[in-house]
Formats: C-alpha cells, structure tokens, sequence
C-alpha cells in the first residue's frame, strides 16, 4: 500500500534529508587516494551520531540477504554498481566510487547517492558520473502532479540509453517515510504516460544506475550485498529523496551530494 505524505510528514522527511546531504558532502570532502572506505564509513557514523540520527543501513536485513548490513554507507568502487560494503583497501587514483546513504530521524527516513571519480579522473568516467546525474534530473523534473510513474521511468531511461550505458536489470528507486523501502516501485525505464498516477503528498527516491560496459546483467559477489557488473565494467549511481507537491517536484536531500 502506498502511503501518501502530509505537508508535515514531507517536512520531516526532509529533516532526515538534511543530514543525509551534510554527511554525503563531508564524506565526498574526504574521498580522496589511500583513504580506505572503512574510513568513510566511521566519518558517516560520527556524523550522524553527532546529527541526533539513526543510519538506517546497519543492521538492515531484507529476506532476500543472507545476512544484516554491517555498515553506515555503501560504497561501491569501480565494477560495483550498488550495496558495496566499505573495506579497508585504500582508494586508488582513478577509482570510481559511489556513496549511497539513509538516515533515519524521528521515525522519517531520506535516503541519497553520489558517485565521484577519486584523484586523476578518466574523461570516459566523468561522463559517466554526469550522464548518471542527468537522467536523476529528468527523472525529478517528470516527477509533477498528474504525470505518471512512466513518465520518471521513460526520462531516465532515455538519458542513460542514449549516452550507450546499462540500467542495472530489476533495480529502481523506491518509495520512502517511515520506512526506507515502502511503495511503490520507481523503475528506471519504462513508457510514458502509464502506469501510478503521481499525486501531491507522494514522497519517493528516484535512482538512476548506469553501467558503463552498455549491458543490465549484473553479478552479486559472495559477501550477499554487493552488485557488480557482469561483464567488469565501471557503473555510477546517484539518488535524491523527493516529494511530489502541487508546485512540482521538491527535493528532500538538497546539498551538493549529485553536484
């Protein structure tokens, strides 16, 4: 069942928002050759503990795992796509990192995303990272009143297949509230003009994630979260919590996190 949000539970959300954005960018500050994203996800943690928060990753435990999350944030480098657990291994120049997070505050949740490449950036892997953030966009901008969730699905997919990059198969964005997963579903391609009618008070995460290599196929590694691509190439991900308002689209992880 979907639950649609008051102009107050919107606000709230958006208070979790707030901190989900100042942590992303103090993380994105610090992503940096040899720092290990073990070290990114105690900076998180502190953070969020000092925010009077909650991180709503650790200790996550969907069915479809083997196991609880055992971090703050994912971090997924280079051929992960999503739920990278954050290790020890330093960060090399070149890498491609991307820092997904939610939060929980007062019983609201706001989740996000950003990718960035670490030191000397490849030119193939910035457009990456922009193309990514351009299609999170045009996914916010459909999201208006009386549009429908094809709209954000078809905005999306038409600037990831248009750039020759993968959508992760069987992946998309989610609604989000008191939970961090709820409905509905947020596909990242899809026909304009079917499917959910979008309606003010409806608070969603629109998530695009490209794969570079131009394939969906992914392959999950043995620690049950993490995603890579199947065929090795580089992928980026970025995210933003927002909500669907008479006055069209309203961000509720505002901040530099996709910037």
């Amino acid at each position: 069942m979907i639950e649609m949000k008051t102009p107050a539970e919107v606000d709230a959300v958006q208070a979790a928002g707030k901190i989900v954005a100042d942590v992303l960018t103090a993380v994105r500050e610090h992503v940096a050759p040899g720092v290990a994203p073990a070290e990114l996800d105690t900076l998180a943690a502190d953070l969020i503990a000092a925010a009077g928060a909650r991180p709503t990753f650790l200790g996550y435990h969907p069915r479809s795992a083997p196991s609880a999350y055992p971090a703050v944030i994912c971090a997924s480098v280079n051929d992960a796509v999503v739920h990278g657990i954050p290790g020890r291994q330093p960060l090399r120049d070149g890498d491609l990192i991307s820092v997904d997070l939610a939060v929980h505050l007062d019983g609201w949740c706001a989740d996000a995303a950003f990718s960035t490449v670490v030191g000397q950036a490849d030119p193939r892997d910035v457009e990456l990272i922009e193309t990514t953030e351009r299609a999170l966009a045009a996914g916010i901008a459909a999201a208006v009143p009386g549009a429908r969730m094809g709209d954000i699905a078809h905005a999306i997919g038409v600037v990831g297949r248009a750039g020759g990059y993968g959508l992760l198969a069987n992946h998309g964005g989610h609604g989000v509230g008191r939970e961090m997963h709820e409905a509905p579903h947020v596909p990242n391609e899809g026909r304009a003009g079917r499917g959910l009618v979008l309606r003010p008070g409806l608070v969603i995460a629109i998530e695009p994630m490209l794969l570079a290599g131009g394939t969906d196929d992914y392959r999950p590694d043995p620690d049950g979260w993490t995603l890579r691509t199947a065929d090795g190439s580089r992928a980026a991900h970025t995210e933003h919590t927002i909500a669907v308002t008479d006055d069209g689209p309203r961000v509720l992880t505002a901040g530099r996190p996709t910037s």
